[in-house]
């Protein structure tokens, strides 16, 4: 189950990611907002990455202008690593060697078939472990330390 959310400026984007996701037969949760009108993106942002940190979903979709602001405020949980991609490569890197749960567009940088493209190669990666798991124990020890 995908977690997906939006502001107002990254509304249009999550639609038609969602109908993406509904070709694909790929099941979502969608956290709002349900229209242009103007919110408040942290809200948005909180209630994605607590639906990942209590398992509820497995993986999120942020989208807001620059992705930026909904990358800041979902990292503000614990075990929440959001990444903003603004291309394939980077999607594919932040799962393979992040194990990145938590992904952020921004609408404003990116086509809605660059969008489908990251979303597609986030969703189809792996993390592959191996390296990476000592510096996510690293992360991991650091969240510990300062965050409830």
């Amino acid at each position: 189950m995908i977690a997906i959310g939006s502001d107002h400026g990254g509304y249009k984007l999550k639609e038609e990611i969602k109908k993406y996701l509904d070709e694909k037969d790929i099941e979502y949760k969608d956290f709002g907002t349900y229209s242009e009108e103007s919110v408040d993106y942290p809200e948005i942002a909180k209630a994605v990455a607590k639906s990942i940190q209590s398992k509820e979903t497995e993986k999120g979709i942020l989208i807001c202008r620059s992705g930026i602001g909904m990358s800041i405020v979902a990292n503000k949980y614990k075990g929440i690593r959001c990444t903003p991609c603004y291309n394939e490569e980077i999607a594919k890197y932040s799962r393979m060697h992040n194990n990145s749960n938590l992904l952020a567009l921004g609408a404003d940088y990116i086509s809605t078939n660059e969008a489908i493209c990251i979303v597609r190669m986030y969703l189809a990666t792996e993390y592959e472990g191996g390296r990476h798991d000592a510096r996510l124990k690293m992360i991991e020890q650091i969240e510990n330390e300062n965050m409830k």
